[in-house]
């Protein structure tokens, strides 16, 4: 279902660009200031992944770890389609509903009510379709009482079950999921896992990642292991985690 091929990413992390007229005719003359700034850009890479590989088959819940820049969010991105790879190629069979950066697609200056609609028109919902589930959103979230409140008011926590509440209306055929289980309180996040677990029952395939090695166990048939953008380990859930703790402690 999901087929992850060679896959790397390349950033540059220059801060200054010098694109002017005058810059470019010193470079064109100058074969040494050319050469420097050509090794200046090259000093400025940085490869978020490098030669990632890995399939994933229907109705899989596969696991992510690795510690902190070891490149798991970009992977989800990439596989999400927010970004291109460098090189490789990914290829998908299924929609994908990508639950990475909760709120990103709300304006903070409309209320609760209407950053239903906004959201759900973002992720290819009808009004018809939204008018439906309307109250199915707010029972989820909980936000009865918000719905007049611009979202600039919420906590973090109240954006991220609305967000969720929208997000999970639908059952995706895969389901992209970075860190949202522990964001809210302790009934929300619980309430959450409940909600991706009767997902995972349906048939959904999931790409999951988080800190919590107690939910990738709970939830996650393989894993596979990231640090410095490569890919560690591939395997069983237990195997893999108990191998990537043991890097961390040890």
């Amino acid at each position: 279902m999901i087929d992850v091929q060679n896959v790397s990413m390349r950033f540059n992390l220059g801060i200054e660009k010098n694109n002017s007229l005058k810059q470019i005719a010193i470079d064109f003359f100058n074969k040494n200031a050319r050469q420097s700034r050509k090794e200046q850009k090259k000093q400025n890479e940085f490869w978020a992944l490098r030669d990632v590989n890995f399939t994933v088959k229907k109705g899989e819940v596969v696991g992510f770890v690795g510690s902190n820049g070891a490149g798991k969010s970009t992977l989800l991105k990439v596989v999400a389609g927010v970004m291109k790879p460098t090189k490789g190629q990914i290829l998908v069979g299924g929609n994908i509903c990508p639950m990475i950066e909760l709120g990103a697609g709300f304006d903070l200056e409309l209320n609760a009510r209407e950053n239903i609609y906004l959201n759900g028109a973002v992720m290819g919902y009808s009004k018809d379709f939204l008018d439906s589930k309307f109250q199915e959103i707010v029972d989820f979230s909980e936000l009865h009482d918000f719905l007049e409140v611009p979202v600039r008011n919420f906590s973090s926590g109240m954006v991220a079950r609305l967000a969720f509440s929208v997000a999970t209306i639908v059952e995706p055929e895969i389901l992209i999921v970075d860190e949202i289980l522990s964001v809210g309180d302790l009934n929300f996040q619980q309430k959450s896992e409940n909600k991706m677990r009767s997902l995972i029952s349906g048939g959904t395939t999931v790409l999951y990642v988080s800190h919590s090695i107690k939910s990738i166990e709970t939830l996650c048939d393989r894993v596979v292991w990231l640090e410095h953008g490569q890919v560690v380990m591939t395997g069983e859930t237990k195997e893999v985690c108990a191998a990537y703790y043991k890097s961390q402690v040890g």
